[in-house]
């Protein structure tokens, strides 16, 4: 099973967005296992974004994902999870991301686009691991498994 970090960012959660973005995932299968709001800090975002901390605009980034809770799912899902997950989000900038995608139909900005989504398998255990406590996590069955995935 792939597991996948999403973040609801603030201006998804000022918008009123929530429940539509965690909708979409239900909607496609993907098994819910973790779900919180947070306030994020910078100890936390400077490791989430690690490789934009260099960034002239790393700054902004952070008064971004500061300027209020976000909402965090970790989702689960069989081969190939990570990557229909990446794809139902769209791409970075909402203007260029296809209608029927997350961000193409929420989003109009490069900066303020609506969720993350963790972009592998490996970051999505270790973006997972960054947000959640192990007891923050469930395990349970999903009845309708097996009319997502077949036999």
């Amino acid at each position: 099973m792939e597991k996948s970090l999403i973040l609801i960012k603030p201006d998804s959660l000022q918008r009123g967005l929530v429940g539509e973005i965690i909708s979409r995932f239900e909607k496609k299968g993907l098994k819910l296992i973790g779900v919180k709001m947070v306030s994020l800090d910078d100890a936390v975002l400077e490791e989430h974004y690690y490789h934009l901390a260099d960034k002239p605009f790393f700054g902004e980034i952070k008064d971004f994902m500061k300027s209020s809770p976000v909402v965090v799912l970790a989702l689960v899902g069989g081969q190939g999870s990570v990557l229909a997950i990446r794809t139902l989000v769209g791409p970075t900038k909402g203007q260029e991301a296809p209608a029927g995608t997350i961000r193409g139909d929420f989003g109009l900005s490069g900066a303020n686009n609506i969720v993350h989504a963790s972009d592998s398998v490996e970051n999505g255990a270790s973006e997972i691991a960054r947000f959640f406590n192990s007891d923050e996590l469930f395990e349970y069955e999903k009845t309708d498994s097996k009319h997502i995935y077949g036999n």
